[in-house]
């Protein structure tokens, strides 16, 4: 993974709908199994939402995929402007704002990780 790695909102849509047609469940087993609204996980599936880093790891759980399954170095897509595109009002926007806030602190951790174990200050 490179340190330009982006969530890809086309393979997450995808991994969701695969897994969740594998492990046979509906999008009302998803939503009871995780918290996520129902018509969330149908947006999901559509690649139109993003979900918040504890719903992300709660699907993660669920369906059996791992977070480097959903990553994407092409920079094909940038998932910041997306998301920031489609806010609709006060509250999701905040929403997103905290999410891009968790991303850049992973992201930063991630880079300290590596430096670490390269022996790099």
């Amino acid at each position: 993974m490179t340190n330009n790695a982006t969530i890809s909102m086309c393979k997450l849509s995808k991994i969701i709908t695969e897994k969740r047609r594998v492990l046979n469940l509906t999008q009302n087993d998803i939503q009871k199994l995780t918290g996520i609204n129902r018509l969330m996980i149908g947006r999901l599936e559509k690649g139109e939402f993003l979900p918040s880093l504890p719903q992300l790891n709660k699907l993660t759980e669920v369906l059996e995929f791992s977070i480097n399954d959903i990553l994407d170095d092409s920079h094909e897509q940038n998932v910041y402007v997306a998301m920031r595109g489609t806010a609709k009002d006060e509250e999701e926007i905040a929403g997103i704002e905290r999410l891009f806030s968790m991303m850049g602190f992973l992201k930063a951790q991630a880079v300290l990780r590596r430096k670490l174990a390269n022996g790099e200050n």
